[in-house]
């Protein structure tokens, strides 16, 4: 098959029309939704403003350039911002830029040993709790200050002390922050034209406006001096070198997983270039070696700036290295403005953003798939403790979650109506977990009864082992039999000879379905105790509704070939198929007693409504028929039925002309047009005639590809594949199941 050619790089003249286009727009946007989040996310944390606009513009700049997402934005993430304040408060802003630096180092080095992805090896429910753990604090937090005071140092104390905070509220910041709350939950509500404007921004202009007619002690942005003058050099700690190994590890793993998290979401809402995880770590930990050796906040990819980026039209890295170009050139020559912000105004901002970082859809996803423990626990944790015991907190109850899901064991014992005989069925993974389970369930047998032992599990070890074979040897003992049924993969005969492995569904499919020289005992024999062993207890609920009588849904004539199984390739059971089969699934139009023997007591007898006649690729009555040369007498002179199929392909069967082109070997040409001329005999024999005189009754042809193992349908003049919709095959269903509710109203209709 013909490889494509790469792509090729469009022109420059055409990439610098795109970016004008596009990119330029959407970076204006992003630019403005960033600017009053990087001011809100820095004062949070406990930084320097100006460190907050430091990160935006290396995260745009830096990240943008050498990260692996074309669409991703970078910059402060609230996300950090308690793990940023617990180490500012520990260590001090100088030390904690070190430990970004440091953070920065080893994302790095995630990236280049081409590991990245191994930070997605997270619960997203854990990473949900987290970023709502992460919403309420700063929420709590930031009250304080919207409502005119200070914030405390833990979540406890923010939360006792917030009722003090209300009696004695400062007026015109509380109705500040209110001010930017009401505006950014009210924003969705308004046009779609006026939402194009960021709701932060606006919410953030207005307040300020509003600000300028208060009193002068309304608190205020305060940066000391140029973005350029607050650069500067981190410092290392004095000492708690522990402490500070923690937080470096806390942080690049906290960054990495929103950022690849981020990522991932970001690759949902665009159909460019999908993201290169290792490339990404490395540009986000270049940015925050750059922002902590020069004063910055750590840097992650943010949703909310990479999805605002998406939605307004970005194609490439370029919108986010012009926002942050956009955030340099305010923060350097506009920063009186900021000056002029109050403090209450960002705070409302953040309560806003930490109130959104708890999103519902969370919660009830949680719910619905049984993890809201793992939830409440981490979120909890992440408030009352810190963000690290919080997420290590969550993670460990999800894998004790994970471990009682994935290794428990069912077990059912009950006894056979109307009989002394019980059955014992255990489903799923035997393990020393499960030894109290099994020996109460398997106590409940009395003595001398004949036990039937189902076990249906993906894994024993020999601790469960040893309980199943000592209570089997016990019960014989006492006059008792035990017949075991082995489903699963796992044995008891090797359970205590070689050490557990868990087996694979697939090993139980492979077990029903592959050919007997696929096994180290391959005989019929060995095939037969197999099935009796662990297959005829599926089969026998299903026969035992069969056992006074057959009613077979089709009429199913197929070749001999040993490689054709009826039951597998049409996905029937027993009872479904009543099965003729011959050399080269011919219908003889004369001396063929024994096919118009079984058709007559099929469409007669049984009622059968569907005839299909199946062919199959590399069959050897079709090599036989094409080569023309003389074989054994017996198959000579049946395969002389089968000459009018070869005068019809040779002169050019408009199904072997479809065969042809679609690439398959004049044998298998000739074995579709056979099935071909095949349905045309049986739609015109005697005993389909006298049958659709009372009733409908369809044939239809399909051939089964060997090497493919795929089933396509012959018609009269084209062969294509069933898709289970349009096709013959499907038509036949559905007159099936028309067929049964008119018989059914019918009898319904006799029956009053």
């Amino acid at each position: 098959m013909a490889t494509s050619a790469p792509t090729a790089t469009p022109p420059l003249a055409t990439r610098l029309r795109d970016a004008a286009r596009y990119d330029l727009p959407a970076s204006v946007v992003v630019f403005l939704v960033a600017l009053p989040l990087s001011l809100g996310i820095a004062i949070a944390s406990g930084a320097p403003v100006a460190a907050g606009l430091i990160a935006a513009v290396i995260g745009g700049i830096v990240a943008g350039a050498l990260g692996g997402s074309a669409v991703q934005v970078s910059g402060p993430a609230a996300g950090l911002t308690v793990v940023v304040a617990e180490s500012i408060d520990t260590f001090g802003f100088k030390v904690t830029c070190g430990i970004v630096a440091a953070a920065g180092i080893l994302q790095i080095l995630i990236g280049l040993s081409r590991v990245a992805r191994a930070a997605l090896a997270v619960a997203p429910v854990v990473v949900h709790a987290m970023l709502a753990g992460i919403g309420i604090t700063i929420a709590l937090q930031q009250m304080h200050v919207l409502l005119g005071g200070t914030s405390h140092s833990t979540a406890w104390k923010n939360l006792i002390e917030l009722p003090g905070q209300i009696a004695h509220l400062h007026l015109w910041a509380a109705a500040l922050g209110a001010l930017v709350v009401a505006i950014m939950f009210g924003w969705n509500y308004l046009p779609a034209k006026v939402r194009v404007v960021p709701a932060a921004l606006v919410a953030i202009i207005i307040a300020t406006v509003v600000s300028l007619a208060g009193p002068d002690d309304i608190k205020r942005v305060n940066i000391d001096g140029s973005l350029f003058d607050s650069i500067g050099l981190p410092e290392l700690p004095s000492g708690n070198w522990g402490a500070l190994v923690l937080a470096v590890i806390t942080i690049c793993l906290i960054a990495s997983v929103e950022s690849l998290l981020s990522a991932v979401a970001v690759d949902k809402m665009h159909t460019g270039a999908r993201t290169n995880f290792d490339r990404e770590m490395i540009g986000q930990g270049s940015a925050n070696v750059l922002s902590g050796l020069v004063g910055g906040l750590p840097i992650t990819g943010v949703i909310v700036r990479s999805s605002t980026n998406v939605l307004a039209g970005a194609r490439t890295r370029a919108s986010a290295i012009l926002h942050g170009v956009w955030i340099l050139v305010f923060s350097a020559s506009l920063v009186s403005l900021v000056e002029k912000i109050p403090l209450a105004a960002l705070a409302g901002l953040l309560v806003v953003i930490g109130t959104q970082l708890v999103k519902i859809s969370h919660v009830k996803l949680a719910h619905r798939t049984g993890d809201l423990l793992v939830y409440v626990v981490t979120v909890l944790g992440v408030i009352f403790l810190n963000l690290l015991e919080g997420v290590l907190l969550g993670l460990a109850v999800a894998a004790v979650l994970l471990i009682w899901r994935v290794i428990r064991v069912a077990v059912e014992v009950d006894q056979v109506p109307d009989s002394d005989q019980w059955e014992v069925k255990i489903d799923g993974s035997a393990t020393f977990l499960s030894l109290p389970k099994l020996s109460a369930s398997l106590n409940k047998i009395p003595a001398g009864v004949p036990v039937t032992v189902e076990m249906t599990v993906d894994f024993l070890d020999h601790a469960a082992f040893e309980t199943i074979d000592d209570w089997a040897r016990q019960h014989r003992a006492t006059g008792g039999t035990v017949h075991f049924i082995e489903i699963g993969e796992a044995k008891m005969s090797t359970a205590a000879t070689q050490p557990p492995q868990r087996s694979l569904g697939r090993a139980t499919l492979d077990d029903i379905f592959a050919p007997w020289r696929s096994s180290e005992d391959s005989s019929l024999a060995s095939g037969i105790a197999n099935y009796n062993r662990g297959h005829a207890h599926l089969l026998r609920p299903h026969l035992n509704e069969l056992r006074t009588g057959q009613d077979p849904e089709a009429f199913f004539l197929t070749c001999v070939d040993s490689r054709i199984v009826p039951n597998v390739i049409t996905g029937s059971g027993p009872g479904d198929l009543f099965t003729v089969r011959n050399v080269g699934n011919l219908v003889p139009e004369h001396d063929g007693i024994s096919v118009d023997a079984a058709l007559e007591f099929a469409v007669e007898v049984l009622n059968v409504e569907t005839i299909v006649v199946c062919g199959h690729s590399a069959c050897g009555a079709m090599a036989g028929l094409l080569s023309g040369q003389a074989g054994l007498p017996s198959i000579d002179r049946w395969l002389a039925h089968g000459q009018q199929s070869v005068g019809r392909f040779r002169a050019g069967h408009p199904v072997g002309e479809a065969a042809r082109e679609a690439g398959y070997p004049e044998v298998d040409q000739l074995a579709m047009v056979n099935v071909a001329v095949q349905v045309e005999r049986l739609r015109s024999h005697p005993t389909i005639l006298r049958a659709q005189q009372d009733r409908e009754v369809a044939v239809a042809g399909i051939f089964f590809d060997i090497g493919t193992a795929k089933v396509i349908e012959i018609g009269t003049s084209s062969i294509s594949s069933i898709t289970g919709h349009g096709s013959t095959i499907q038509q036949l269903h559905d007159h099936d199941l028309n067929l049964t509710a008119a018989v059914s109203a019918k009898d319904a209709a006799a029956a009053e």
